[in-house]
């Protein structure tokens, strides 16, 4: 792998006070052939931004195992994940933490896998991968946050099982990771290629060069290369969220799945799994792009777009508010628009609840305590209309 040694230290200012932040030694380069920067050289210019986009489910949603960032009761020992055949715990031993699973039968340890990565923010829970030399697998269990416990990772039968990462799986939680195969098909990774998180860079593409023309380094350069976003076409802009929310784009055009970078086609890279088949079923997880599409706020705008309603430098679940004034944008008196329903006034100053309801995931399930069942994740619905009874109303024309 070609890298590049960046020895940068700078100092910013967090509430009034000075703090030193050093960059990593090294960045690994792109596919394109450009040089990644790392977040952190964007805060002398765009403080304020990065200090809130670091608190956002897409910067937390990888980092490196560690006390700040797993989640879960890792000190108690009566919280286990019974298999048929053994039985896990999560084992917390001076710096580093571990999942072991134990023969139901004898007790004799069957696997102790270190905790590397953890993936996931924590708003739904966290999975973990471990390396076993250059070879990257997921764990067996996995945390959920709805019951503050460790369960079997979602999908994984109920007996010891060791599930390969490759590229499709990782390409939505980290920002870059070189495979040892080019399409990307193994589970061996470069561990030091790794950038954890959603990070500025993935959204705005590798950003050295940027970083060097505003430091004055590059005095050559008679522009700024930086993608400006907000000058792409609606689809432009898009495709940069569609990456990772239009389902699986498992049929691999050209490059790999970090080959993509914004201001390209992605289609032009990559399929959707359902590509051509316009009667699938759109999943609630994962192709929130495919459901906006099919919504009439979208089809009747010209301008609509993920960014509309979501600021990707903020953390915003929650902000009922927030989101009102986005649909009072283009629907401004909603009073007028419920005159016939039975809703009470501050029943319109929650636009989301009744029209993009929860919905339970076919594609995420988690299988809690003994049950054998899978219980489905609930999770917001993009397919914005009118539902009664959870039943999306056609309209007539």
């Amino acid at each position: 792998m070609v890298t590049v040694a960046i020895i940068v230290a700078m100092v910013f200012v967090f509430q009034d006070k000075a703090e030193y932040q050093t960059l990593p030694k090294t960045m690994p380069v792109h596919y394109n052939g450009e040089q990644f920067a790392g977040s952190q050289s964007c805060i002398p210019c765009h403080q304020d931004i990065y200090k809130t986009h670091i608190n956002t489910p897409h910067f937390n949603t990888s980092a490196i195992a560690a006390e700040e960032t797993l989640k879960g009761p890792f000190d108690d020992s009566s919280h286990e994940v019974e298999l048929i055949d053994g039985v896990i715990r999560m084992v917390h031993e001076g710096d580093s933490y571990y999942q072991t699973i134990s023969s139901k039968t004898s007790g004799e340890l069957m696997d102790k896998s270190r905790l590397d990565i953890v993936v996931g923010s924590g708003v739904k829970g966290q999975s973990y991968l471990s390396f076993k030399e250059d070879f990257l697998i997921q764990l067996q269990a996995s945390y959920f946050t709805l019951t503050d416990d460790f369960i079997n990772s979602p999908g994984y039968p109920n007996y010891k099982f060791t599930r390969s990462v490759t590229d499709n799986c990782i390409k939505c939680h980290v920002t870059f990771a070189k495979n040892g195969d080019f399409k990307g098909n193994t589970n061996i990774y470069e561990r030091e290629s790794f950038i954890y998180g959603i990070d500025c860079e993935r959204c705005h593409g590798p950003l050295q060069k940027h970083v060097d023309y505003r430091t004055g380094k590059l005095q050559q350069m008679d522009h700024d290369v930086v993608i400006k976003i907000d000058t792409l076409s609606r689809q432009l802009k898009m495709d940069i969220c569609v990456q990772c929310h239009s389902g699986l784009r498992a049929i691999q055009i050209k490059g790999n799945p970090f080959s993509f970078v914004a201001g390209e086609s992605l289609d032009e890279y990559a399929k959707n799994y359902n590509f051509g088949r316009p009667d699938a079923q759109l999943d609630v997880h994962g192709n929130q792009y495919g459901l906006l599409k099919s919504s009439e706020c979208f089809r009747n705008s010209s301008t609509m777009s993920c960014t509309t309603c979501h600021d990707p430098h903020r953390k915003q679940r929650g902000e009922t508010e927030y989101f009102n004034s986005k649909c009072i944008e283009c629907h401004a008196s909603p009073k007028d628009l419920h005159q016939n329903s039975n809703l009470n006034s501050s029943d319109l100053n929650n636009c989301i609840s009744c029209h993009m309801p929860l919905f339970p995931s076919q594609t995420m399930k988690v299988q809690l305590g003994n049950d054998t069942q899978e219980t489905s994740v609930n999770i917001r619905t993009h397919l914005i209309g009118i539902y009664v009874d959870g039943i999306l109303q056609k309209r007539k024309n």
